[in-house]
Parts: C-alpha cells; sequence; structure tokens
C-alpha cells in the first residue's frame, strides 16, 4: 500500500483522537491518578504530542530512555486537535507561535526510517493551557504495552510485535498536509 508522504496516522473515535508523550514516574504517575496534566507538569514549557505509537517508541527509546520511562496515552478532543493542526507553522519558521510542527520520518519496530513522515505537534502558551484544561479527555499509562512489544522486538517475533500495536488510520484534516 502506497502511503502518502505526509499523513496523520493515528487511533481515533469520532469525539477523540490517541496522541503519545513520555515523561519521567514523577510528571507521569501525578497525570495518569488526576486524568489530566498537574504540577510537576509544567505549563510555561513546549510540550511535544505525537499520534503515532512507533514515532513515540522511537524517541523514548521503548521506555528506556531517562526521563521517559513512562509512555502515556493521552486521549484529546478531535476540536482541540484538528485547532492544533490548524493553527501550526513549521518549526522552520523563526518566532514564537502557539503551535509548532515538523514531520519526521515514521518510524518502524527496529526505530528505522520508513519512507512516509509522521506529524510531531509542539505545544506552548496558549496552546498548552487548552491542552491540559479542555482537551485532554483522559490519559492511560501504555509503558507495560511499550516494553511488551519491545521484548517481542527483542525477540525477533515481528508479527507478535504488530499485533500488540494500536491500530492506527488515516487521520483527515483539511490543513493537516499544509502543516
Amino acid at each position: 500500500m502506497l502511503v502518502s508522504t505526509k499523513e496523520i496516522r493515528a487511533d481515533y473515535d469520532d469525539q477523540s483522537i490517541v496522541v503519545y508523550q513520555a515523561y519521567s514516574p514523577a510528571i507521569a504517575e501525578p497525570a495518569v491518578a488526576a486524568q489530566r496534566f498537574v504540577p510537576p507538569f509544567k505549563m510555561e514549557r513546549m510540550t511535544w504530542i505525537k499520534p503515532s505509537f512507533l514515532w513515540m517508541m522511537y524517541r523514548c527509546g521503548y521506555a528506556q530512555k531517562e526521563g521517559q520511562e513512562r509512555v502515556l496515552a493521552v486521549r484529546i478532543t478531535r476540536t482541540g486537535f484538528d485547532w492544533a493542526v490548524s493553527n501550526a507553522v513549521s518549526s522552520k519558521i523563526p518566532g514564537k507561535p502557539s503551535v509548532r510542527v515538523q514531520w519526521d520520518p515514521e518510524r518502524g519496530l527496529h526505530h528505522e526510517a520508513l519512507e512516509h513522515r509522521s506529524i510531531q505537534i509542539g505545544l506552548t502558551r496558549e496552546a498548552v493551557d487548552m491542552y491540559v484544561n479542555e482537551w485532554t479527555v483522559g490519559i492511560t499509562d501504555v509503558t507495560d504495552l511499550a516494553r511488551e512489544v519491545h521484548e517481542k522486538v527483542r525477540q525477533r517475533d515481528l508479527d507478535g510485535a504488530r499485533a500488540l500495536l494500536p491500530v492506527e488510520r488515516p487521520y483527515g484534516t483539511s490543513t493537516a498536509q499544509n502543516a
């Protein structure tokens, strides 16, 4: 199957979409308990959300990197996600917009770069406030899943690893390709 060079693929339903983030236990545990981001999460820092599970696995090393030992699946409203995408500016453009976007090579089970690109969305200022206080529907710790997929990959059971992956399908937003 041919995949568009830039394509948002995600786990979503009619009302919400899942994005992934990795944090230290100090940030992840209170967030899961409160079902929203609370201190020590810092509202004044840029936070990057990723709808691709495998790109998150690449970024956090299957939850092995220091400060990224816990992987969270954050379910947010589609309205919020669509707002972020439609207000995003390329990370290559100077200035300080509320939403940045970059398209990086999607990753496979061995972190190899794939031919299509996956979106990363950086939120600052007002966008972080909306993400935390308006868009977040729920937060699930998927660290065990990350480690289980990693173990299957290490055992060379790629079919078993693929069977564990969240189902991600093309997500349609008219502004996504232009971001």
